[in-house]
Parts: C-alpha cells; structure tokens; sequence
C-alpha cells in the first residue's frame, strides 16, 4: 500500500466558500418563487424566471464549468 494522502482539487476552505455560495443561490432561487403570483403576467414571470435561473445556475456551473473533465489519461 502506498503512504501517499489523497490530495483532492480544492482545499477545504475553498471547498467550504464554494459550498456557501452556491448554496446562496440555490436559496436563493427558492426564496424569489415566494414572491410569485398568478395576478397578472408579470408578477408571475419575473420571480418565477429568477428563481429558475438562480436554482438552474447554482446546479449547471458547479456541474459543467468547474466539474472534472472526463479524461481518458487518468
């Protein structure tokens, strides 16, 4: 067995901001659909378009601009 540690591709503090921040948009996304109402068009589209971006953000960057690549060298 090897004696090397597993070195992960963030430090926990980093880890632990880029959880925060994402997190904050996922809430984020949640609070803007309490402000979502069915009485006219915009009242109803402006906070359910936020809050969708807002969710879908924090779910697609961490996925897609800041995931692994899926390199077949490792």
């Amino acid at each position: 067995m090897s004696s090397t540690r597993y070195q992960g591709e963030n430090s926990l503090v980093q880890s632990i901001v880029l959880f925060v921040v994402f997190l904050a948009l996922f809430l984020g996304g949640i609070f803007a659909f309490s402000y979502w109402s069915l009485e006219s068009f915009a009242h109803a589209f402006i906070p359910a378009g936020v809050g969708i971006g807002l969710c879908a953000l924090a779910f697609w960057f961490p996925m897609t601009i800041m995931g692994r690549t899926d390199s077949a060298g490792e």
